[in-house]
């Protein structure tokens, strides 16, 4: 190699060294690009030089880290595979590889990098890589998933790091809409159904309620999440073929029904092999049907304050439908959302969020499935319809409309279930209906003085709706107030802890679910 060769190299690469430790990455990515390039053809046209083999390894490992830095993954770990390629033993890029394959929840590729790495004894010490590897891989398999400290402290500190999880369960046609996600064994109130981080989320600062957005405010924070979510997708042919594979609304029948392994992390899918392309246009339609919001019926959101708005894009809950008798919930975790039954499953169920509020009657749902785009055709819709052509129940909610004495309401609703013979989940689907006039009638006063002796118990008609509609949180803190208001024993603190497994999922031990009763429901 010419000197005047290997000065123009030293240069180049003092320049991308230089820019790398400021960590002016777009910049530095260019530099080493220049350096890669110059030295791949001094190598073809001169004999092997084992110093610049040497040198093109490392500038490729911290190309590599610089393109992680910018979220672009697909292109850094081709970048680590041909550095291993001229060094299959060079511990900074097999540390680097498995950094980025850990960011991309590919926990058992991660560990075998690790694992490598830790035969160079030079190597920089990657034993709490490996020991956070081993953790997140088990979190990955088990689902067992614990947030107690962090919750018993307040949500204080950093964010729990979560693993990606896909319980049992699998993508089927459904009758609901489309294609849905179906148990594929019996699953327990509270069990985690699926753990999954955010393809991209978007939040923005809230004084009062998402209502005190501005409507110019959540244009921008939707245009800034979908450039998010397009520049995330462009740098990711993976997860491109895998946003291709959502509905945007159209033609639901005709969609193809992926298996669910797909969406598991150390899924490589063929798709990434082929050019999948996603334009504008359709990502704008995906993310119109697919993306969810903090603040929805069927969500908690565990943080210190609310003063925080989000909306974000999850693959696999994408597929989760509609029903006004939900049987899940979700968690969201920083950016992960975390979904667990809200009642008992049975295997071959469909799994369903409320995406509107259950807990209100068939016309008030009805107007809602309009906006939302739904024609819902549940059993309890279908048993409301009849229900509520019936002239004494149309009367009782006319009366509820015009300020009748929620006491009354209750009572009359009460009376004509007797008459009508309703019996089971029907029962608990009119209850929760009319859950506005009884959550009043039990917090008011003179309405238990007048008729608190002829309507049933607070705790019966909590147990009556939440065998419909699953947790809730607003179930929880009436029976939580009912326990204080009598002081109830033990069986009556079993029983919210029991709902509160259900709002929340089996995420925390009993003394810090007492904790987030606190922090998230109050006294």
């Amino acid at each position: 190699m010419a000197a005047e060769e290997d000065d123009q190299l030293q240069q180049v690469r003092s320049k991308a060294t230089e820019l790398f430790i400021r960590e002016e990455w777009n910049a530095s990515i260019e530099a080493y690009s220049h350096f890669i390039t110059l030295c791949t053809q001094t190598l073809s046209h001169s004999h092997p030089n084992q110093k610049l083999r040497r040198s093109l390894c490392i500038a490729l490992c911290n190309r590599a880290e610089a393109r992680s830095k910018l979220k672009d993954f697909h292109c850094a770990l081709q970048d680590c595979d041909h550095a291993l390629e001229l060094d299959a033993t060079h511990s900074k890029s097999l540390l680097c590889k498995g950094k980025i394959l850990l960011c991309l929840n590919r926990y058992a590729s991660a560990l075998e990098c690790f694992r490598t790495a830790t035969l160079d004894r030079n190597a920089e010490s990657v034993s709490g890589y490996l020991e956070r590897c081993k953790s997140l891989e088990l979190l990955s398999k088990t689902g067992c998933l614990d947030l107690s400290d962090w919750v018993s402290n307040g949500f204080r500190g950093k964010v729990p790091e979560l693993a990606e999880h896909i319980g049992a369960v699998e993508i089927r046609r459904s009758e609901i809409s489309g294609r849905g996600l179906f148990a594929t064994k019996n699953i327990d109130a509270g069990s985690l159904i699926l753990v999954t981080k955010a393809i991209a989320m978007e939040r923005s600062i809230i004084m009062g309620g998402v209502q005190d957005l501005s409507e110019d405010a959540q244009l921008a924070m939707w245009k800034n999440f979908i450039d998010k979510v397009f520049e995330f997708v462009g740098k990711c042919p993976r997860t491109r073929g895998l946003i291709n594979r959502l509905s945007c609304g159209e033609n639901e029948d005709q969609l193809e029904v992926p298996d669910v392994g797909l969406f598991r992390p150390e899924s490589v899918e063929k798709d990434g092999e082929v050019e999948v392309v996603v334009d504008m246009g359709k990502l704008v339609g995906i993310l119109d049907v697919n993306s969810l919001t903090e603040d929805a019926v069927s969500a908690n959101v565990l943080r210190r304050g609310n003063d925080c708005y989000g909306v974000g894009l999850w693959l696999l809950p994408s597929f989760i439908n509609h029903s006004c008798c939900p049987n899940a919930r979700r968690l969201h975790v920083g950016d992960y959302l975390v979904v667990h039954a809200s009642k008992d499953l049975k295997a071959g169920e469909e799994v369903t969020f409320a995406y509107f509020d259950p807990l209100c009657g068939l016309s008030k749902r009805k107007e809602m499935s309009v906006n939302w785009g739904i024609h819902c055709k549940c059993k309890r819709c279908r048993f409301e319809g009849e229900v509520f052509s019936k002239q004494e129940i149309r009367e009782i909610e006319i009366g509820l409309e015009r300020g009748m004495d929620v006491g009354g309401v209750v009572f009359k609703l009460e009376e004509q279930l007797k008459r009508l013979k309703v019996r089971g989940k029907e029962k608990g689907y009119l209850r929760a209906s009319f859950w506005e006039a009884y959550s009043q009638a039990y917090r008011t006063e003179r309405a238990m003085k007048r008729w608190g002796r002829r309507i049933p118990t607070a705790e019966a008609v909590v147990d009556s709706i939440t065998d419909v509609v699953g947790g809730d949180h607003r179930l929880l803190k009436l029976l939580m107030e009912e326990l204080k208001k009598n002081s109830g024993g033990v069986v009556e603190r079993d029983k919210v802890f029991k709902i509160a497994k259900e709002v929340f999922g089996k995420v925390v031990k009993k003394q810090a679910m007492k904790t987030l009763l606190q922090l998230c429901i109050g006294d």
